[in-house]
């Protein structure tokens, strides 16, 4: 039997993506940002309300980063998600963040979340929506597997429970994309 809850935004995995981006002082700011995920083939999508300063510099420089927030930086992600920029004006600094800049867009990568996609603004839409080019993804060597390719595993990426207000981290495989599948062919 199933239970019908409604309409809410419930929906499992809910990624935890700390953005970040230059004011027009090139100081950098971030946010947590829960509702997004891939637009195209290279292209990622974001909702940010118009009043984050995150957003605010966003429009002004052009550019973005989204780290994947991880469980070794639970709190330095939850805090950059409840305080805010237009009020605290080093943020960053309080949570411990540091950063460098992008060598592909002007936009800050944050030297502590292990994995990071840089962005170039496309579009942000009346409603919130932001749009942004894939310009390159960059990860930190210690969540490399083997082949030299970003292993789940050792990035211990969180996902945020919107029914708990809880992160939840990931990564235990359970199967194989675009292969078993054909077992029931």
């Amino acid at each position: 039997m199933r239970k019908d809850f409604g309409a809410k935004t419930e929906v499992y995995p809910m990624p935890v993506f700390i953005v970040a981006a230059y004011d027009e002082d090139g100081k950098p700011n971030c946010m947590n940002a829960a509702w997004g995920g891939i637009y195209e083939s290279n292209q990622i999508m974001l909702c940010l309300s118009h009043g984050h300063k995150t957003t605010k510099n966003i429009k002004a420089s052009g550019a973005f980063s989204v780290s994947i927030a991880d469980a070794k930086h639970v709190l330095e992600a939850d805090y950059v998600g409840v305080v805010s920029g237009n009020k605290v004006e080093n943020k960053m600094e309080k949570a411990g963040l540091t950063t460098v800049k992008s060598k592909f867009v002007n936009a800050p990568v944050i030297n502590e979340f292990p994995m990071a996609v840089e962005c170039k603004l496309i579009k942000f839409n009346e409603d919130g929506i932001c749009i942004g080019e894939i310009v390159n993804v960059s990860a930190d060597e210690s969540v490399l597997g083997e082949d030299g390719e970003i292993d789940p595993v050792k990035l211990e990426a969180i996902t945020f429970d919107p029914v708990h207000n809880a992160y939840i981290k990931l990564g235990e495989k359970v199967g194989n994309a675009f292969s078993d599948g054909k077992k029931m062919m």
